[in-house]
């Protein structure tokens, strides 16, 4: 009876993998329906890992799956899958179905994010509980690989997904906002994640056969959750902590894991230095003294003493050399990777916010006899607990390395929808607010909470705004978005509290600090409670400063004076772009008043760059307009928040236009004099970036091998250069000997044959090379006659001398007559009007 009940699954995964290269995709999910129903999870087991892997690709990105990251709205498979993939549709059944026999899947560590491998291979049990009671170890010299339950298996492939290389086929291109993966996401986390109402239970729930697969233990809550603590003692792989089920904890196991693993897998990199920094000792002394201080009502236990958890001392760590491979990993975000997350950032923000104001206000206690629900408890710690630390470690990597154009709007925006959480709250209901409205006083704590977030990506983001083109209007239009976020009533006084509170001093905190944090009713004083308070406060925004950058980190003020200057030479960009883009609107103008209809002819200008220097094609009209716009009310919000004098400021911009309109644009970027020339200066890579000032770049090749201009016939030109260069190769040394006289015969000849020599001396770029072996010869070009100009002046003549009754012979010895004496009139005079 074995025998048949072991073949059959087999039978039933190779007649999938049949179809899923026959059958349309419609079938297959129609017969894959049948069987999840029909078929028992002992038989349901072997092909789950098989259809993970066909609808969500590989994890190594050879096999593609069914493209949800490509699979676009208007296609005609994309209900099929989303009415599949949906949170209660089949596969989700299926997921429950093999959850309540409590199988296993392995997914190897080689494909976790950096740090998280390194701290595994390293002997270290990652903080994230999501990893512990996993790992798997081989008996022999096999990878270490995890063991995960349906659940986390399937959340781990959804959330991989985003990761892997795309291979997009050629052509397709689509929205990826508008793509299933995207859709699919956003569902997942309101169902998981509801805004109201509770998590849907799970078909299973009922029988009671499903059960959370690695619950918070009873002793431990959300307050230390999610928080790298890094110290000497830590937890070895080997004594994997044991946990207890918390019935409590039943409701909302699902959307922990789904959480935990986006935020894993999306936002889990680092470079070595930051894991090396958050691994300082004195942290966890620091977070330790901030939980005494929070929890007055507890004993003071050292830490690491009196738990059931074994610990190991792992000091000193191994070699960073034998951990830079494993963190430094080629980790490159793409802007759809950057878009999930942002939307998992403004999901987050809406789900914690829909946290009523009554539960909101009353933090557990000892002496509490009511207790949140647990997912009300999750929605109070979910953003700083689960995702503020991995979110600044992503968003810092992205300012530091992202290219600097406008793809980085949406790295941009996911900052700027963290740090606005008052955004994503039920309060929203009229979109027409007033601009101006103040920030509410009660997001006071999460910005001393995150202080960090809103300062160093601010000056992260202006050190990137310094560099930038401005008078392109798509990064001008993010520089005028961070300036009006941060210009916001209350939110400067905010961050500025928030600074005060981290650089208080330590010593003054011990002698602030009571010994015994005792109640008034116990004796104590309500002074002391309020120095408490303060204390709290302090402790929290250092821990927060120090989590996230090292105990040794060197924090700069936002409203320091060093970073003042920095606003101040921002604002003299500002306004050298302002003038930059007046200038090229000026010269759009002109060149629309100056040409006509006759310019396909090559009437109206001929010069290759037409448009000015250092405009694109979109910095034209209506893109010059909100060039100005953009940075107009930039400056007003950057004075209203840094308190700049405008009288100061206008003086200073009026400054430098005069200093522009004086010549600065015709003069050379600023350089110093090196070894092989001219080298570029910090200034002067802005001044060609902003288009202030630019090289006089000429073409100094061969004039005859020219690229064919578009007012030039490709044909005549091709035809004109091989009967010219006949006859420079047969009459070339005559040229050069009439061209050698010193008498009116030289002159009139160099007029008529082109001689290099005589022209002026082009300056060149310091790394042009140096050809003194260059043909230099004199030569007959007749090129200048495939020109629609030449041509079309040529024609009006004809017709003029058929007016006046000549015939084409006629017509033709008179203008070789008229050029002939244009020559003549050149010869004598022609240097006398080049000296003037």
């Amino acid at each position: 009876m074995a025998a048949p009940t072991l073949q059959q699954p087999s039978y039933l995964l190779a007649n999938l993998k049949a179809d899923s290269t026959t059958k349309p995709l419609l079938q297959r999910c129609q017969d894959l329906v049948k069987i999840i129903d029909e078929y028992p999870a002992k038989e349901l087991h072997l092909i789950f890992p098989w259809l993970v892997e066909s609808v969500f690709g590989s994890l190594d990105g050879v096999i593609a799956g069914w493209n949800l990251r490509l699979l676009q709205s208007r296609s005609n498979e994309y209900n099929i899958v989303m009415e599949f993939l949906n949170p209660s549709g089949p596969m989700m059944k299926l997921v429950y179905k093999l959850q309540a026999e409590d199988y296993k899947y392995e997914i190897p560590v080689s494909y976790l994010p950096g740090p998280v491998k390194a701290c595994i291979q390293e002997g270290v049990l990652p903080d994230c509980p999501l990893f512990h009671n996993k790992l798997q170890f081989p008996l022999s010299g096999l990878t270490l690989s995890l063991a995960l339950n349906p659940f986390e298996y399937f959340m781990f492939s959804l959330a991989y997904c985003l990761i892997t290389p795309k291979n997009s086929p050629p052509g397709q291109h689509g929205s990826s906002a508008d793509s299933a993966y995207f859709v699919l996401v956003d569902t997942y986390l309101k169902y998981f994640l509801p805004s109201e109402g509770s998590v849907a239970p799970s078909p299973f729930d009922s029988r009671g056969s499903v059960s959370a697969p690695s619950p918070r233990s009873s002793g431990v809550s959300f307050a230390g959750y999610g928080v790298h603590s890094p110290s000497l003692l830590k937890h070895h792989i080997f004594h994997q902590p044991s946990v207890n089920a918390d019935p409590s904890a039943q409701e909302i196991w699902r959307s922990e894991t789904l959480l935990q693993m986006f935020v894993e897998i999306w936002l889990h990199h680092y470079s070595l230095e930051m894991y090396q920094k958050l691994q300082s000792p004195q942290l966890a002394l620091l977070q330790y003294r901030l939980s005494m201080s929070s929890t007055p009502c507890q004993p003071h236990v050292p830490p690491g003493s009196g738990t059931l958890h074994t610990y190991q001392v792992l000091l000193p760590f191994h070699s960073p050399l034998a951990l830079w491979g494993l963190l430094e990993e080629p980790f490159t975000p793409t802007e759809e990777h950057v878009l999930v997350v942002r939307l998992l950032v403004k999901h987050l923000h809406a789900f914690s916010n829909s946290l009523k104001p009554e539960q909101l206000s009353a933090s557990p206690s000892a002496h509490s006899h009511t207790h949140p629900s647990p997912l009300e408890e999750f929605k109070r710690v979910v953003v700083q607990r689960f995702v503020q630390q991995k979110l600044y470690l992503f968003l810092q990597h992205c300012f530091s390395y992202w290219p600097l154009d406008a793809s980085f709007r949406a790295v941009l925006e996911t900052w700027l929808s963290y740090i606005q959480p008052w955004r994503y709250t039920e309060e929203k209901s009229n979109p027409q607010t007033d601009p101006n409205r103040a920030v509410p006083d009660k997001w006071e704590l999460f910005v001393q909470e995150n202080l960090l977030i809103y300062t160093k990506l601010f000056q992260v983001f202006l050190n990137r705004a310094i560099r930038t083109d401005l008078v392109n209007a798509k990064n001008a239009l993010m520089v005028f978005r961070v300036s009006k976020v941060f210009a916001q009533q209350n939110l400067t006084e905010m961050i500025q509290k928030g600074e005060q509170l981290f650089l208080e001093p330590e010593h003054v905190l011990h002698h602030r600090q009571p010994r015994g944090y005792l109640t008034p009713s116990q004796g104590g004083s309500y002074l002391s409670s309020r120095q408490r308070v303060v204390t709290d406060m302090v402790f929290r925004v250092k821990s927060h400063v120090y989590a996230l950058e090292g105990q040794d980190c060197q924090y700069k003020q936002m409203f320091g004076t060093e970073l003042r200057g920095a606003i101040m030479k921002l604002i003299q960009i500002i306004a050298q772009a302002r003038q930059t883009a007046k200038r090229i609107s000026d010269h759009s103008n002109e060149v629309a008043a100056n040409n006509s209809f006759l310019s396909w002819f090559g009437l109206g200008s001929s010069d290759l760059n037409n448009t000015f220097f250092g405009a694109e094609t979109e910095e034209s009209g209506e893109c010059v307009k909100k060039t100005h716009e953009f940075l107009d009310r930039a400056l007003d919000n950057l004075c209203q928040i840094f308190k700049l004098n405008q009288g100061q400021l206008t003086q200073l911009i009026s400054n430098l236009c005069s200093a522009q309109d004086d010549g600065n644009c015709k003069q050379l970027p600023d350089c110093v004099q090196g070894e092989n020339g001219l080298i570029l200066t910090d200034l002067g890579r802005r001044q060609i970036i902003n288009g202030l000032r630019r090289f006089d770049i000429q073409y100094q090749g061969d004039p005859e091998l020219q690229p064919i201009r578009s007012y030039e016939n490709a044909l005549l030109v091709r035809l004109f250069y091989r009967i010219s260069s006949l006859l420079n190769d047969r009459f070339g040394d005559h040229m050069s000997t009439l061209c050698s006289r010193p008498d009116f015969l030289g002159r009139l000849s160099r007029h008529y044959f082109t001689d290099p020599a005589s022209g002026t001396k082009q300056r060149q770029s310091p790394a042009s090379p140096r050809t003194p072996g260059s043909d230099r010869r004199p030569r007959l070009s007749l090129r200048p006659l495939a020109s629609y100009r030449t041509m079309l002046l040529l024609l009006l003549l004809y017709v003029l001398g058929a007016l006046l009754s000549l015939g084409p012979v006629s017509s033709t010895v008179l203008i070789l007559g008229a050029g002939f004496l244009y020559g003549l009139f050149m010869a004598v005079f022609g240097h006398k009007l080049k000296s003037h």
